[in-house]
């Protein structure tokens, strides 16, 4: 696992384009994927800190179609890439940068994986704070008709994540339906997709389950202070230099992104 890892981690620091693993570093079954994607975060860590939060990915039936999974995927996110607060990034720090727009908690609980599995009542119950967030990708230029080839190696690779932007968190947000809250996706003050929380999994609040359930069962913890972004309301844009990316969601309030 840990060639592998490192295998990804220098394709990453050159830049180079997302592709196969060589043959005989390929997880052969989807714990072995997280087990890469375990030590090649661990690789990150050294200079991005620790894993305070989490992603998903692959939310609907359509995306785990293209990849060839029956399920959801799960990544995760290091201190120093999640962003509070409208920020800025350079586009020439990706290969190809990919924007997506959703639903982030923040926990006000320790999750333990001896209390495991957990239902939408105790999940909802250890949430601190609701917030809009943009997810920050890089896919790497991937050919996406070959990501069926290597849908392990996508796990593997951490489910491309590079951060996240986070909007003001709100306290009081039980009054929101959250399912029924709508997203809206700007870029440069054009409407480019919207959505409803229910888009994903049904209720936001869901995807937070699966999140806590598969970190579980891979005997990690969800922790008071964890950021979890829970899949875009909207389909995948990708933003270039002198773009600004807006993301309004409602009662929740608003994000924004800069790309020089």
């Amino acid at each position: 696992m840990k060639k592998a890892a490192e295998w990804l981690f220098q394709a990453h620091q050159a830049n180079e384009r997302f592709a196969p693993l060589p043959a005989e570093l390929v997880p052969h079954n989807l714990a072995e994927a997280y087990l890469i994607q375990t030590e090649y975060v661990a690789l990150r860590s050294a200079t991005l800190g620790q894993v305070t939060g989490y992603k998903i990915a692959l939310t609907t039936p359509a995306m785990r179609a293209m990849v060839g999974l029956n399920d959801s995927i799960a990544g995760d996110m290091l201190d120093a890439t999640i962003h509070r607060g409208d920020t800025s990034i350079r586009a020439a720090d990706f290969v190809h940068l990919i924007v997506e727009f959703e639903i982030a908690f923040e926990m006000a609980e320790d999750l333990p994986v001896i209390d495991a599995p957990y239902d939408r009542a105790r999940i909802a119950q250890a949430v601190g704070a609701v917030m809009p967030a943009l997810e920050l990708a890089d896919d790497r230029d991937a050919d996406y008709t070959k990501l069926k080839d290597n849908a392990l190696i996508l796990v593997a690779d951490n489910a491309w994540n590079e951060g996240a932007v986070l909007g003001k968190p709100v306290a009081d947000w039980k009054g929101i339906d959250l399912a029924a809250l709508k997203g809206t996706a700007f870029i440069n003050g054009q409407n480019v997709g919207e959505g409803h929380g229910r888009d994903v999994m049904g209720h936001p609040l869901d995807a937070l389950v699966w999140i806590a359930n598969n970190l579980a069962a891979r005997g990690v913890g969800l922790w008071r202070g964890d950021v979890v972004i829970t899949g875009s309301l909207v389909t995948s844009k990708f933003p270039k230099a002198g773009d600004l990316v807006r993301f309004e969601a409602g009662g929740l309030g608003a994000v924004e992104l800069r790309v020089d």
